[in-house]
């Protein structure tokens, strides 16, 4: 009998297997792919309408994937669609925590900082009729059943969870131990059930190799991600991001705090050949003194710019795959090499936000609204190259003495945000062009030499 995996994301089921605007080079980013079996998924959110779209990232024999979904409300088949993975890959990169870099310019002359930027389905194999019938003893209504790309399709409504547990089981979808009174809440709340699985031989005839991701639209006032059933047999907390876009501004959980990750550190420079290491060390760390409790803030900020950028701006066709129907025509988008444009050249607001959870921390489903507060905010990490070349001044000498007070304080700070000690950070801020003696130095060669730089 197949068995299915409740995912981390816990909606998904898987068969086995202020801030200002800121400048600086960008240097690295801190994307979901840092973080085991991470799951993905975006929410288009404005009025009562929703588009969900859930990455894939299952291994293993196709035939084995299913997943079951609870939605408000049945689910048409002209409301389910198959995305591409770039999607979802070209935002989770727009809005990862990224690392950035400066470079001080000679301490004899005026100070200022450089700034720089990178920029019609099949129709599906008709069930068994005996499966119609043993579904409407049980009390399982099959509201729609179809085939949308690769998938199969099925939407179910439920009177009592032990009929429905049931029926799932005999239809070769063995949940695990304690779904019942989570599916008994969800029909409670009339909540109905989005079943998929992959059709084979459409699978095979797609000429893709890889899952892709699928899309849900419906209308509903309720805003939220169930995250619960995918807690019954985790082997430990999991990780979720949830990437939202709005008309109006931020999104955030109404029923969980909602935490801002530590941004704007000045850090080492071996950081930058460390970046994924150092940021799910502090992931981790921010975690425990939050008592994984909490959803973390990792951006948001307008579509229409950003600074620096992890990823290029996704395009006004991109945005609308991913359920913003409501981006005007002809809308301005950043020119890749581009700085900022205007806020208001795109109304589309990213907000994404990272959950590490288990079914202790996290009891219930994720209830979120969206507020209108646009305040630009991203996890950032800066790296300050210091002055090396000649330097013979006054200024000079009291920027150097600094210096060691700076790279002191670096240390500190990356120990403190990662638990790393504290020794083996200065051995490789040492090892790395921070040394804790540096000193002014003056170029002795001839005027012509140092003119022409032929000695």
């Amino acid at each position: 009998m197949k068995e299915i995996i409740l995912t981390l994301t816990a909606l998904m089921v898987f068969m086995p297997m202020q801030a200002k605007a800121f400048c600086g080079f960008y240097v690295a980013k801190a994307d979901a792919d840092l973080f085991n079996e991470a799951s993905k998924v975006v929410m288009s959110r404005e009025e009562d309408r929703t588009v969900m779209t859930m990455a894939n990232d299952f291994q293993g024999d196709v035939k084995d994937f299913a997943i079951v979904i609870p939605v408000p409300t049945v689910i048409k088949k002209s409301q389910v669609n198959v995305a591409d993975n770039k999607l979802i890959d070209h935002l989770d990169s727009y809005t990862a925590p990224r690392l950035v870099e400066y470079y001080d310019d000679n301490p004899c002359h005026q100070r200022v900082y450089m700034e720089a930027m990178r920029s019609g389905a099949a129709p599906m194999t008709s069930m068994d009729s005996e499966a119609f019938k043993e579904a409407k003893k049980l009390g399982v209504t099959i509201e729609e059943s179809y085939t949308v790309g690769e998938y199969d399709i099925l939407i179910l409504s439920a009177k009592e969870s032990d009929g429905l547990l049931k029926w799932l089981n005999n239809e070769s979808y063995k949940l695990p131990k304690g779904a019942e009174p989570i599916l008994k809440s969800y029909i409670k709340q009339d909540m109905k059930f989005f079943v998929a699985k992959v059709n084979v031989k459409e699978f095979e005839s797609s000429g893709f190799t890889y899952l892709r991701p699928l899309q849900v639209a419906y209308e509903s006032e309720k805003f939220m991600l169930p995250i619960r059933l995918g807690t019954l047999n985790a082997k430990g907390p999991q990780d979720l991001i949830l990437m939202t876009l709005t008309k109006k501004g931020r999104v955030e959980p109404v029923n969980y705090r909602t935490t801002k990750i530590p941004t704007g550190n000045d850090i080492p420079l071996f950081v930058a050949n460390e970046f994924g290491d150092f940021y799910k060390a502090m992931f981790a760390t921010q975690v425990e003194k939050e008592k994984m409790k909490t959803v973390f803030l990792e951006y948001a900020w307008d579509m229409a710019w950003c600074d620096p950028c992890a990823a290029d701006p996704l395009q006004p066709e991109e945005l609308r795959e991913l359920g913003v129907w409501w981006l005007d025509e002809g809308t301005g988008m950043m020119l890749p090499g581009r700085r900022a444009m205007p806020p208001q050249a795109v109304n589309a607001y990213v907000t994404r936000m990272h959950v590490r959870y288990d079914a202790k921390t996290f009891p219930e489903d994720l209830v979120l609204q969206v507020t209108e507060d646009r305040q630009n905010f991203q996890g950032r990490y800066v790296m300050r190259h210091p002055w090396n070349e000649e330097a013979d001044c006054e200024e000079a000498t009291a920027y150097y003495q600094d210096l060691t007070k700076r790279f002191e304080k670096e240390a500190k700070t990356l120990a403190n945000l990662t638990g790393w000690d504290i020794s083996d950070i200065r051995k490789k801020m040492e090892e790395n062009g921070q040394s804790f003696d540096m000193k002014p130095h003056k170029d002795e060669r001839p005027w012509w030499e140092q003119m022409w730089d032929n000695g």
